[in-house]
């Protein structure tokens, strides 16, 4: 039987869960939202509260909520709660990156980032799938910023980042931003019922995967200019960057396959007939991957990031990279039946069970070496839980809707 339709091995999913979930409750700031927890899984205090992780854990806890499990729903209150107060910028809108004891702090690039911005439209919209007080209020503000002042109509993506007066863009744009606003705009579609979300999210796909994907052998260009050509030797000298490494990102690449099939079923729930290429250009970026990212350098696990010429340049194994490539292969057996997704998604759980899940310190370590040894050269801790919880529930739920209107739903296998 396949691991994906196993019944056995959907509790072991569900153990996995709340084994993260129990994790990452100590992620609670008294004085709002959520921080960084350290390989103990205690908070660092060295670190400011920032809006990225409170949002993604507001998320994880949503789906705590609707799966039932007491005492998620109170910390899902508590991270709406920094939104509306805490992080929300009254005066010019939007909502703080990081937010310290004498309150609101800047960042690396600029002080309001579509990234962050699309996790606040993420959590906000599973809060309002969770049933959650003041969530959809939020969801409304949170989309309404987006749409103000993120989303180009023209170029059919979201700009990068803005200064807090929303005054004056950043001369940059970014792929990884518009793959995080998929994912948003596809939660808000289905928690809304407006499919305008939908169709914005459809061109974001399009153009990157349809376009820059497929017309560069695969290796999506991470960085562009105000007008949208590639910057190929962005931080070249920086080639570890958490959020802008150089190079192609192998990690996205399964991202972004996901995110398309995810686009592909919510289009075909509405009686749309969708391209062709979707399955196709998912399938390509899945083999990429494969091909140029795992187990390239001797050892099993996926590398961070490549060339253009698809040689290896970070070689670090992080644990969200992972994590997408169970996704993705779980989303593509679903809608091609093909034993070898589902043999990879059984290879990737058995790396994940012997390297990355922390039996002792709870969560799953979030960077290995080439070794397969703990590393900290890009991450230190254990940020969140956003990407382990995912790979432990996409795997029990339809395509469309996403994550939190599908738990909402019922359709949890």
């Amino acid at each position: 039987m396949s691991w994906l339709s196993s019944p056995a091995h959907h509790r072991w999913l569900e153990a996995e869960t709340d084994r993260l979930l129990d994790f990452g409750r100590a992620a609670r700031v008294p004085a709002g939202g959520f921080g960084w927890l350290d390989e103990r899984g205690l908070l660092d205090a060295t670190r400011p509260t920032e809006l990225w992780i409170t949002c993604r854990m507001t998320y994880v806890f949503s789906l705590g909520a609707l799966l039932g499990r007491p005492g998620a729903a109170s910390l899902v209150d508590h991270g709406l709660a920094a939104l509306a107060g805490r992080f929300s910028d009254r005066e010019h809108g939007g909502w703080f990156a990081a937010v310290g004891p004498q309150g609101p702090q800047t960042t690396e690039h600029e002080e309001k980032g579509a990234y962050p911005h699309a996790f606040v439209i993420l959590a906000t919209a599973s809060a309002t799938a969770a049933g959650r007080p003041g969530a959809r209020e939020l969801l409304d503000e949170a989309l309404a910023v987006s749409l103000d002042h993120f989303w180009d109509e023209d170029e059919g993506m979201v700009v990068e980042s803005w200064d807090r007066a929303f005054s004056r863009t950043e001369e940059y744009r970014g792929v990884n931003a518009n793959m995080h606003t998929v994912e948003a705009y596809l939660a808000a579609a289905d928690v809304t019922g407006d499919r305008t979300w939908l169709d914005r999210a459809a061109r974001i796909v399009e153009r990157v995967v349809h376009g820059f994907a497929r017309g560069n052998r695969w290796r999506i260009p991470e960085h562009f200019d105000p007008h949208w050509q590639p910057d190929l030797e962005y931080n070249a000298d920086a080639p570890a960057h958490p959020f802008r490494p150089y190079g192609a990102t192998i990690g996205h690449w399964l991202e972004w396959a996901r995110l398309t099939l995810h686009v592909r079923a919510a289009l075909t729930a509405l009686g749309d007939e969708p391209p062709a290429w979707m399955v196709e250009d998912a399938t390509s970026l899945f083999d990429a991957s494969i091909a140029e990212g795992w187990a390239v350098d001797g050892a099993p696990g996926f590398v961070y990031t490549v060339d253009w010429d698809g040689r290896p340049v970070v070689r670090e194994r992080m644990h969200w990279v992972l994590c997408e490539a169970l996704g993705a292969a779980a989303a593509l057996f679903a809608v091609t039946g093909d034993e070898r997704f589902d043999d990879w998604y059984r290879t990737w759980w058995d790396y994940a069970a012997e390297h990355l899940l922390d039996r002792d310190g709870g969560s799953w370590w979030h960077e290995l070496g080439p070794d397969n040894e703990v590393s900290r050269t890009v991450w230190e801790g254990k940020a969140d839980l956003y990407h382990a919880v995912q790979a432990t529930l996409i795997p029990r739920l339809p395509l469309a809707p996403v994550l939190a209107p599908a738990l909402a739903r019922g359709l949890l296998a």
